[in-house]
């Protein structure tokens, strides 16, 4: 998954483009792992599909305003507010589901988000943007997406059938990219093979491979295990940006991940006793 931004990067599409084409793209691959457990488990009802459709608008929803937040606010502020999900996803689960949060957890929040901070780069970038105040009402917007998409996927995750309910949702992320981008920002139906192909990659290692795990592990972990583990993506997009990208890291940043590093394993790894 910390792949996915380097080559979105690499590609060069818009933000729509970018949001649909990995979403389509990664169709003709979940399809058949949806059919096979479609005969081992039988289908999932029309009500589960309906909640998977909305989580799908709101991943759609995620990346279409993070994306433009990136430009608006910076990209480390952006970084910064998106990835509140990790105190957001807890609270729904405990609102929702009365679900209990550890005491692990509660103490490593505020080094959590210390570290998200460092390692967004904005006390050396200053989080400026072309639109600071726009910037950060999409990125606010992106993390309500972002927080309601991981909590309706684990959620739905733990009736069974995970693989059918994904297809469902990155089905519906391709139509309300295509149809929210055409009307915002653009979709690009012809990009070039070259961003094809980077985006293709895109499908597979991020909605497919990536997104496909989360959504098959993630109803086995309580809620705040899986948002704190889902930190380790911006970590792993740093260590990427400098070996792909030629993207340098700051000291600061670099302690910003190994805070995030220390703090989640604080939070989930249990003790033998």
């Amino acid at each position: 998954m910390s792949a996915s931004a380097v080559l979105i990067h690499l590609s060069g599409a818009s933000p729509g483009t970018a949001s649909f084409y990995r979403c389509l793209l990664a169709l003709p691959l979940l399809i058949p792992l949806a059919l096979g457990e479609r005969r081992r488990e039988g289908g999932i009802p029309g009500r589960r599909r309906l909640v998977t459709v909305v989580a799908g608008a709101l991943f759609a929803g995620d990346m279409l305003l993070w994306t433009a937040a990136i430009a608006e606010v910076g990209a480390g502020l952006s970084t910064v507010l998106v990835n509140v999900q990790v105190v957001i996803v807890p609270l729904l689960a405990l609102l929702v589901d009365r679900e209990a949060l550890s005491r692990r957890f509660l103490a490593s929040v505020p080094f959590l988000l210390v570290g998200v901070v460092l390692a967004g780069g904005v006390f050396e970038k200053g989080g400026g943007g072309s639109d600071p105040l726009l910037g950060t009402v999409h990125a606010i917007l992106a993390a309500l997406c972002y927080s309601a998409f991981l909590f309706l996927l684990r959620r739905e995750g733990q009736d069974g059938r995970p693989v059918q309910s994904y297809l469902w949702v990155t089905a519906s992320a391709a139509v309300v990219s295509l149809v929210v981008g055409a009307f915002w920002q653009g979709v690009d139906p012809a990009p070039g093979w070259a961003a094809v192909g980077w985006l293709a990659l895109v499908a597979l290692f991020g909605q497919v491979l990536g997104w496909l795990l989360v959504a098959l592990a993630t109803p086995r972990l309580a809620s705040h295990v899986g948002a704190v583990l889902l930190l380790l993506t911006p970590v792993g997009a740093v260590v990427l940006g400098a070996l792909v990208l030629g993207e340098r890291p700051s000291a600061l940043q670099l302690a910003g991940c190994v805070l995030i590093l220390a703090s989640g394993a604080v939070a989930t790894i249990r003790s033998r006793r």
